[in-house]
């Protein structure tokens, strides 16, 4: 369970997508919102959207693996799509915040499969200015985004990773270097044990 954090327009939903699109044994999970669609994103796809009665429903019959109110709306992990992946041993990758986080990692049995990584942008103007060219939010958004981009920025010492994504490529190459790293850690290759014993028995 692969965890990207950062504030708003700091590149996780960028990295995110090349990462996808790059590694094939990893699968985006998919979170469920009660905002409006921007333009361009697909049902499914980007989110799954619904209302706020529908997504409560979900969270009261622990259908969530977490859930978070952002900018006032709510965000939450559905828990069977990322359940069944990793049942077929496939890797997960979150775009969620420091609350979902936190509360993946306080749910049962996540704790030990859990890799955290929070990007963070260059510089304050860098991330005003890459808010902006969006062009998707009007002036008294942005600066919402930016002051809550001051508290979500203090949860960084919470992770595993830092990634400082002044060049989105660089940051590729150390993203995909963390998750090869974490694949290879002992404990989670599956039938080692086996393997090594076959292993010694023909020396």
């Amino acid at each position: 369970m692969l965890v990207l954090s950062s504030p708003s327009g700091a590149g996780k939903t960028t990295l995110s997508r090349l990462l996808l699109a790059q590694d094939s044994r990893i699968t985006m999970s998919v979170s469920v919102t009660t905002r409006k669609p921007r333009p361009g994103e697909v049902e499914g796809t980007d989110y799954y959207f619904t209302d706020v009665d529908g997504f409560r429903h979900m969270r009261d019959t622990g259908a969530l693996l977490e859930h978070a109110t952002v900018f006032g709306n709510l965000y939450g992990t559905p828990r069977k799509p990322v359940e069944d992946a990793l049942a077929h041993g496939r890797d997960v990758l979150f775009d969620i915040d420091w609350q979902g986080t936190q509360q993946l990692e306080e749910s049962d049995g996540a704790k030990d499969d859990l890799v955290k990584v929070f990007i963070l942008p260059p510089s304050a103007a860098a991330l005003e200015e890459r808010l902006r060219g969006r062009g998707q939010d009007a002036d008294d958004v942005v600066h919402q985004r930016m002051a809550k981009a001051s508290d979500e920025i203090s949860h960084y010492d919470a992770y595993d990773y830092i990634l400082i994504n002044e060049d989105v490529e660089k940051s590729l190459v150390k993203l995909k270097a963390i998750l090869q790293a974490e694949r290879l850690r002992r404990r989670r290759l599956t039938g080692l044990a086996h393997f090594v014993n076959t292993l010694r028995a023909g020396l």
